[in-house]
């Protein structure tokens, strides 16, 4: 009997492992091209697992201005509408990172930065 409670705990241990949604992990950015992020002794992560945020890479965003440009010898104009500016989020080497590995265990979504203050 002792054999059938040990099967069916393990079956009943590994359907709990099966169902946890994600899990969070932390990172060191080790390269940039091609991004790769080395989490523990056995694990670096390469670009075809990663899912990145705009926390973490660089990006075009719109967005719409109204003011006036500095004064520069009497001269001043209007600066408005809607304007394309770059945001520069991208990783680099030594970054540490948090990350969310998914279900499955095969995609990781690279959610910000880690700073320490």
């Amino acid at each position: 009997m002792p054999d059938m409670v040990e099967l069916i705990k393990s079956a009943a241990m590994g359907a709990v492992n099966d169902s946890k949604p994600m899990s969070v992990l932390f990172g060191k950015v080790v390269s940039t091209s091609p991004v790769k992020i080395f989490v523990e002794q056995k694990l670096t992560l390469n670009e075809a697992q990663l899912i990145f945020t705009n926390n973490v890479r660089d990006y075009d965003l719109e967005m719409t201005v109204e003011h006036f440009t500095e004064e520069s010898n009497s001269h001043v104009h209007p600066y408005k509408g809607k304007k394309k500016f770059r945001v520069h989020n991208g990783l680099a080497a030594g970054d540490e990172v948090i990350m969310l590995q998914m279900q499955g265990g095969q995609k990781f979504v690279v959610l910000d930065k880690v700073v320490n203050t």
